[in-house]
């Protein structure tokens, strides 16, 4: 018996990651109650496992007394020190128990117990495993799809990506091997609920990291980073190192690390701009790939206003409004785009305002007083 419980107990550590401490305790818990319910619940039952032998000892604690009146609780002195030869009045006696004793339906009670806190420690493991993950990418197998959600397996637990983080016209099949951003890790009644995520900006920076080692290694920081997925990402990036090029190494060798993520993220255009602290060069290098010819700024309101060729502005302004809209989140200024046909009847109409002013104030011949000579 104790072999074979040390065996289960080896075995079950190994195939589910769980400390053979926590299933020495669970077990002992188990059995514990099987014996208690065994003994119409008497909470003077104890029961001990040894850790390194896996040796059971059930016993029944009871109190010496001179006159017995509880016989479950108590001993007579000379039942006692037949047990503890020095016992005496008042003492604590363990009564060791015939552990055959326990029934059938002792045994499975102490099996559901057992597999009870054996599930929970797994639980754990997984949560303890995934809680510091969040915001790291993981690789997982789709298995199946239920009501608006994938469950992917990731190994020794399965995550959750909901369809709407997916990315638009995404379609997974089982067997599927996807890439996801961990966003969340909840408690739940269920257990631990790894959420994840396509969609989310910061997914995309996650396999920048994983690509670029300078971005891994700190030489090169994400300023920020702002998507609207399965269309468009556009990011700023920076480094304190003059020599090194922080959107040549985002690129890389002909295209091939920012090419990699595109295909990951299923042919979503990614624009990376260098970073500045002069807000008219960010706002221009922000509308990329429009070429923009002049910027005018309020620093006070955040708002700026950008001339660009008549040739650029439907690039500029970007399919219903993309790309300036994300230019706009990514630099933090409100950006009004003009054309250069639109700007030039712009200043032609205030020019004439302007001309208009000055005529409707000028002082007419009449108005002007005669000078006698």
């Amino acid at each position: 018996m104790t072999k074979e419980l040390c065996y289960m107990v080896d075995q079950i550590s190994r195939e589910k990651g769980i400390s053979r401490e926590i299933l020495i305790e669970a077990l002992q818990y188990a059995l514990l109650s099987a014996a208690r319910k065994k003994f119409g619940g008497r909470t003077n039952i104890d029961l001990t496992i040894d850790p390194k032998t896996c040796t059971i000892v059930a016993f029944e604690k009871k109190k010496i007394v001179s006159k017995v009146t509880n016989k479950n609780e108590e001993i007579s002195i000379e039942e006692a020190q037949k047990i503890l030869p020095e016992g005496v009045e008042g003492d604590v006696v363990n009564i060791p128990l015939d552990l055959h004793e326990f029934t059938r339906i002792a045994a499975q009670t102490a099996k559901q117990v057992i597999f009870q806190r054996v599930k929970e420690a797994e639980r754990d493991v997984i949560y303890n495993q995934f809680k510091d993950k969040a915001g790291q990418v993981v690789s997982g197998i789709v298995m199946r799809k239920e009501k608006g959600i994938y469950f992917l397996n990731l190994g020794r637990t399965e995550a959750i990506l909901l369809v709407r983080e997916t990315l638009p016209n995404e379609n997974l099949k089982r067997g599927d091997t996807v890439r996801a951003l961990i966003e969340d890790v909840k408690i739940t009644t269920k257990g631990p609920a790894i959420m994840l995520s396509r969609t989310s900006p910061q997914f995309v920076a996650a396999l920048f990291k994983m690509e670029v080692p300078e971005i891994n290694e700190g030489l090169v920081i994400i300023k920020d980073i702002v998507r609207e997925p399965g269309e468009r990402t556009k990011l700023a990036v920076y480094s304190k190192n003059p020599s090194i090029d922080p959107v040549g190494a985002c690129v890389g060798m002909k295209g091939t690390r920012v090419q990699s993520i595109v295909r990951e993220l299923r042919g979503e255009r990614i624009d990376i701009v260098p970073w500045t602290d002069d807000p008219r060069m960010l706002i221009a290098r922000a509308l990329s790939p429009a070429t923009v010819d002049r910027i005018g700024i309020n620093e006070e309101d955040k708002t700026a206003m950008v001339v660009v060729n008549d040739q650029q502005f439907s690039l500029a302004i970007g399919k219903k409004g993309q790309n300036v809209r994300l230019a706009m989140k990514l630099t933090g200024w409100d950006i009004d785009i003009l054309s250069d046909t639109e700007y030039s009847e712009m200043r032609l109409k205030e020019a004439d305002k302007i001309l208009d002013d000055t005529i409707e104030h000028k002082p007419h011949k009449k108005d002007i007083p005669s000078v006698d000579g």
